[in-house]
């Protein structure tokens, strides 16, 4: 009965248009940021012959795939709905999503392979000092990406963004295992060490891929909203007057948009007016914390409806 609406809005949430503004902002800035930090440890790796400076190295080019990919996935699913897509565009973040975790594990196996290569053939490390000096500047460029990130998904919720902070939320451990296995390498005299840090590092990336590709899935296949949340939407609807009970809801997540459709059971003798009124003022509570939430209501007469709808849906009554 409502269509999305962008008007109320909830305490630490932001409305689509908003949502949007901000996802394009952070998205511009991936971009640039996987840019400085691919050419700087090209240049430290030509340098340095370190494998655990070529890991991040590789990393970070595919960091900039992603960003790209996010850049352009996270404008085309804010577009609105069309007569092709009443839905509207929002899983085109998933399948961003999923691309973006491809490119991770790809860069796993690539980085497994060089590491060891490296074990069974030992490389003297050259300008090590060069390389330490960009993977310190890499974590300080990675670790207020990360926190501008952790800023625009409070507000926007973006799985692209959540896949793509999830890439330089691994690379800032990454840098940081880098500089602790050069360090040791080039002062310890522990040569072994590097190829075993960017061994780990295609571990830890693999981790990622299937953090990203799980998440990416749960929007495709149309996956519930968590408990919680499920929790509080009966919870928000059963604070309106006049609702006995809410029932058959179900919910699920496209890239900022949540849909969510249910049934109410009213009183059977209430007239049209006053069962749209109560319907109208659910929604305009649901929007308040959901702002950018597509909402269809059912109301049913309480102990005169016929049985309707699939049946294999869990009821779920939460009367007063």
């Amino acid at each position: 009965m409502s269509d999305i609406s962008n008007q109320a809005k909830g305490p630490g949430r932001a409305s689509p248009q908003e949502a949007s503004k901000v996802t394009r902002a952070i998205t511009w800035a991936s971009v640039l940021i996987a840019s400085i930090l691919m050419v700087t440890k090209l240049i430290a790796y030509v340098l340095s012959g370190s494998v655990a400076v070529l890991a991040s190295f590789a990393d970070s080019a595919l960091d900039l795939v992603a960003s790209i990919t996010a850049f352009i996935a996270v404008r085309y699913a804010a577009e609105p709905a069309d007569e092709e897509h009443r839905f509207g565009h929002g899983k085109a973040e998933s399948f961003a999503s999923m691309f973006q975790a491809l490119l991770v594990a790809i860069t796993a196996a690539l980085v497994a392979r060089e590491a060891v290569d490296r074990l069974l053939n030992p490389v003297a490390l050259q300008h090590t000092g060069i390389a330490l000096a960009v993977i310190i500047f890499s974590i300080i460029l990675t670790f207020g990406l990360v926190w501008l990130q952790t800023r625009a998904l409070a507000k926007s919720n973006s799985i692209a963004v959540a896949g793509d902070r999830a890439h330089y939320q691994a690379d800032l451990l990454a840098n940081v295992s880098v500089l602790i296995g050069i360090g040791i390498t080039s002062y310890g005299g522990l040569g072994f060490v590097d190829a075993l840090v960017g061994l780990g590092l295609a571990f830890w990336l693999i981790r990622t891929a299937w953090i990203v590709a799980k998440g990416a899935l749960d929007q495709m296949m149309d996956r519930e909203l968590p408990e919680t949340e499920r929790a509080l939407i009966q919870k928000t609807a059963l604070s309106v007057e006049g609702v006995y009970s809410i029932h058959e809801l179900r919910t699920r997540a496209s890239g900022l948009y949540v849909h969510m459709q249910f049934h109410l059971d009213l009183d059977p003798d209430m007239p049209l007016v006053e069962a749209h009124k109560i319907v109208v003022e659910v929604e305009r509570r649901l929007l308040q914390i959901w702002p950018a939430a597509d909402i269809l209501v059912h109301p049913d007469p309480k102990g005169k409806a016929e049985p309707h709808g699939l049946g294999h849906f869990r009821r779920e009554e939460a009367g007063k």
